[in-house]
C-alpha cells in the first residue's frame, strides 16, 4: 500500500468518526421498539419518562436513545443505565441554552459530548459568539475528538475557538483533527502535534478582526475550563 492510499483510508476512516458524531439516526419509533427489545420494564420507563422530558423541550431524542442501548449493549444494570441518560439529558438542557439562541438538533447534540469530556457551559456559548450564524457541530466534535486524543481541554479550546474566529471551514477543521491523531500515532504528544498541524493551517488563514476578543485570554475569560483531559465523563 502506497503512502497516498494509507493517507486517503486514514482520512477517509477519521472523517467517518467525525460524522459519526453527527449522525442523525432513524426514526424515533423503530428506536423506541428497539429500547423496549432491549431494555427491562423498569428501565424502559424510567428511560421513556426522559425522552418524554427532552420532547417537550425540544431537545433531540436520539443520543438518549442511544445512550440507553449503548448500556444495554455493554449488560450495564438498569440503574447505570437510568442514570447516565438521565446525564446527559441535563448535558442537552446546559447545550441547548449555551448554544441559543436556535441551534440545530446536531449542535445541541455535539454541544452535550463536548460537555461530556470537560468543555465547559461558558466555553460553548463563547463559540457561538464567535460564530453567531451557523452549525458548530463539525467544530464541536473537532474539539471533542481533540480532547479524546489527549489534548488537553483549555488548549484545545483556544485552538478551536481562534480557529472559527478566522475562518476556518468545517473541512479544515476535520483535517486538523485527523492530522493531530495521525501525529500521535506516530510519536508525538498530543499537544505537540496539536501545535504543528495549527501552525500550517495558520499559515493559510486570515488573521483574526482586531474586533474580537484575543483567544490567548480564551481560558481566562471561561471559568471553569479544566487543564486535564482526555477521559470522558460518566
Amino acid at each position: 500500500m502506497t503512502f497516498i492510499d494509507r493517507f486517503v483510508r486514514r482520512r477517509t476512516a477519521h472523517c467517518a468518526a467525525i460524522a459519526a458524531l453527527l449522525l442523525v439516526p432513524g426514526t424515533l419509533s423503530a428506536q423506541e421498539d428497539r429500547l423496549a427489545a432491549k431494555l427491562d420494564g423498569q428501565t424502559h420507563v424510567a428511560v421513556m419518562r426522559s425522552l418524554d422530558a427532552a420532547r417537550e423541550h425540544g431537545l433531540p431524542l436520539d443520543p438518549l436513545v442511544n445512550k440507553a442501548l449503548e448500556g444495554a449493549t455493554k449488560r450495564a444494570p438498569g440503574p447505570r443505565i437510568e442514570a447516565a441518560v438521565d446525564t446527559l439529558l441535563r448535558r442537552l438542557e446546559v447545550s441547548r441554552a449555551a448554544l441559543a439562541p436556535s441551534p440545530s438538533e446536531r449542535d445541541i447534540a455535539a454541544g452535550a459530548d463536548a460537555l461530556g469530556y470537560g468543555v465547559t457551559r461558558d466555553a460553548l456559548a463563547s463559540m457561538r459568539t464567535i460564530r453567531p450564524r451557523g452549525s458548530l457541530a463539525v467544530p464541536l466534535a473537532v474539539l471533542t475528538q481533540l480532547v479524546a486524543s489527549g489534548v488537553p481541554v483549555a488548549r484545545a479550546t483556544i485552538v478551536v475557538a481562534e480557529l472559527i474566529r478566522r475562518g476556518a471551514r468545517d473541512e479544515q477543521l476535520i483535517a486538523l483533527s485527523d492530522d493531530v491523531r495521525w501525529y500521535i500515532a506516530s510519536g508525538a504528544s498530543p499537544e505537540a502535534a496539536l501545535d504543528v498541524r495549527t501552525r500550517g493551517l495558520n499559515a493559510v488563514l486570515p488573521p483574526a478582526p482586531a474586533a474580537a476578543g484575543a483567544a490567548a485570554d480564551f481560558s481566562n475569560n471561561a471559568p471553569g475550563i479544566q487543564s486535564a483531559g482526555g477521559r470522558k465523563r460518566p
